[in-house]
């Protein structure tokens, strides 16, 4: 991507979106096109239409969506089909029909089937039943992918798609009832640690492993991928290593500095059992992750009180 390239990032104020624009701008590109969804809002088509006929990106990331956790899947199915349906709907078609070169369309490794072979591997896409709590978000996700693929075939557009593992950093979301595990994890041991609360209970048995990769080497995968790998098939995005929900709770506990219990419900669902990601396309493309998991926990709490001071 040359310098001075008018690139779009859907979804700038989002924990991957932001990370984006800060790893463009690491690297001097000044061109960036972002709207804040107030501003532009990406389920209405010709909103979407208006803004491409006027800014005429020439690369897209589309990293916009309607995220959450186990909870926010489970309550609000349709909301998170119809808005990401709608999203990746729009920005596709439009991005390809006004001339954008390349766009980037960001996944997750919730496609998968729930009981996939351990290390996922991309052609594992579609050979098995989806985790229940969160098929429709993945459905979705599916969906934009193979529009992706679609519209490469036909149209001849450069599409790729990037299926990240779980992310975390500056930027998450810590409300607890529609984050994810990792964030929701650093509020719940901070909030005890403040209470002087003896015990902290987590959801589950404990016992399920994933992936996290920190948001800002997820951002450099990006960027790396929009300008080294042009193929159809997806890539996956992750760090190549997991760690039992257990494991990760005793991590943020210690970067909080919590010295209590820690509970697990084990009437609370789990989830997917498993969820590592076989990044071998990623890493021959000659990327790895930079940051450790012990390393962006405490980054991440650092940024986290960072926010609640006045």
């Amino acid at each position: 991507m040359e310098k001075d390239a008018r690139i779009y990032v859907a979804g700038h104020r989002g924990l991957v979106g932001s990370a984006i624009v800060r790893a463009l701008r690491a690297r001097g590109h000044t061109n960036l096109l972002v709207r804040t969804s107030a501003e532009l809002d990406l389920r209405r088509q010709a909103a979407v239409e208006d803004f491409f006929a006027g800014e005429k990106p020439d690369y897209v990331f589309l990293a916009a969506a309607k995220v959450g956790g186990i909870l926010a899947n489970d309550t609000y199915p349709a909301d998170f089909i119809r808005d990401n349906l709608q999203i990746q709907v729009n920005i596709i078609e439009t991005a390809c029909r006004t001339g954008a070169r390349k766009l980037c369309f960001l996944g997750s490794s919730c496609i998968y089937p729930k009981f996939a072979s351990q290390p996922m591997k991309e052609e594992h896409l579609l050979t098995g039943a989806l985790e229940p709590t969160n098929e429709w978000y993945a459905i979705a996700k599916i969906a934009g992918i193979k529009m992706c693929q679609a519209y490469r075939r036909q149209y001849g557009f450069n599409a790729i798609s990037v299926m990240p593992t779980n992310l975390y950093g500056p930027g998450d979301n810590f409300d607890l009832a529609n984050s994810h595990v990792l964030p929701a994890l650093l509020r719940k041991f901070h909030e005890a640690k403040l209470a002087g609360a003896p015990e902290v209970v987590v959801w589950g048995t404990g016992t399920p492993r994933r992936e996290f990769l920190h948001v800002d080497d997820m951002a450099d995968a990006c960027v790396h991928l929009m300008e080294a790998y042009d193929g159809e098939e997806i890539v996956n995005v992750g760090v190549g290593e997991d760690v039992s929900i257990a494991e990760l709770a005793a991590m943020v506990g210690k970067a909080v500095g919590y010295t209590g219990n820690i509970v697990y419900d084990a009437s609370k669902p789990d989830g997917t059992p498993r969820k590592l990601l076989d990044v071998s396309k990623l890493t021959a493309t000659g990327w790895r992750a930079r940051i450790g998991l012990a390393e962006g926990i405490a980054e991440t709490y650092a940024w986290y009180l960072a926010q609640m001071r006045p």
